[in-house]
């Protein structure tokens, strides 16, 4: 029987006004992302994907190990949660991108992880 690793993946940012200078168009954005495993084997997340998108339609992509310095294993039925940071030039952008990840196997599969925006508050129409 295959056990397709099964993994769900949320967003939630937050404007960092403390840390942001709209006159030197610097906006700083909080994400926390929790990944949940919904399959019955554990998996291990290697490595990340983002494409940043500024409200130019500029677009910036980063690439890496792990997140947070972390490559975590996630057991069945477990979550990892973790937070981190973006800074564009404009009130409103987008991210969006994928998660390497691995299973118990040692099989390589990517998990998406949705379009969700960057937005200070006073912007969202």
């Amino acid at each position: 029987m295959n056990d397709k690793p099964l993994v769900c993946v949320q967003v939630q940012s937050v404007y960092i006004e403390s840390q942001s200078s709209p006159d030197e168009d610097r906006y700083v954005f909080a994400y926390t992302v929790t990944i949940r495993n919904l399959g019955r084997s554990s998996v291990q997340l290697q490595g990340r994907y983002w494409l940043i998108t500024n409200g130019h339609g500029r677009e910036t992509e980063v690439q890496g190990e792990g997140v947070v310095g972390e490559q975590p294993h996630i057991a069945p039925g477990e979550e990892f949660q973790y937070t981190s940071g973006a800074v564009i030039e404009t009130p409103l952008g987008t991210m969006q991108g994928h998660y390497e990840m691995v299973d118990l196997h040692g099989n390589a599969f990517q998990i998406d992880i949705p379009v969700f925006r960057l937005a200070v508050p006073t912007q969202i129409h």
